[in-house]
């Protein structure tokens, strides 16, 4: 009964809803789903709307290296500067700090650990994890997905 239990449980929480955390909030951009559906990629509404995640290296952001402001891909809000941007290594692009008020956390145990998921403040879209094996000065690691951003180069 323990193990039928604990699958149980383990299958519910991998079932939960996308944006299940985020109940009652409201952003200041909303669409429906068929306007998220008609402006985004298979690709990036499943990331962005569903909190997927890209595959790792597929991303050109990964060697993007012009000065500039990254926006979410959702509404436009920028929410990275160039600057804050460095490899990780990891396959995704990373970033030491977001910019202020540009992005929202909860809570995320979907992979049966505890991580930070961060999402654009302005349209609640999924952009990826925070991590704390970044380098100085703030010692974190924004891994985000490059499908859920836009450059805007300076």
């Amino acid at each position: 009964m323990k193990r039928r239990h604990f699958l149980t449980c383990a299958m519910s929480a991998l079932a939960a809803p996308a944006f299940a955390g985020k109940a009652g909030v409201t952003y200041e951009v909303t669409r429906s789903e068929e306007e998220w559906r008609a402006m985004l990629s298979d690709a990036e509404y499943r990331v962005m709307r569903e909190e997927g995640t890209e595959r790792a290296y597929t991303s050109p952001l990964n060697d993007e290296k012009r000065d500039g402001i990254f926006l979410c891909r959702g509404c436009d809000l920028p929410v990275y500067a160039s600057d804050a941007k460095y490899d990780s290594g990891t396959g995704w692009p990373s970033f030491t700090d977001n910019l202020p008020g540009a992005i929202g956390t909860k809570e995320d145990r979907k992979l049966l650990m505890t991580r930070t998921e961060c999402h654009c403040a302005r349209c609640g879209s999924h952009l990826g994890h925070i991590f704390d094996d970044g380098p100085p000065p703030t010692g974190k690691r924004h891994c985000i997905n490059g499908v859920s951003l836009t450059l805007q180069p300076s």
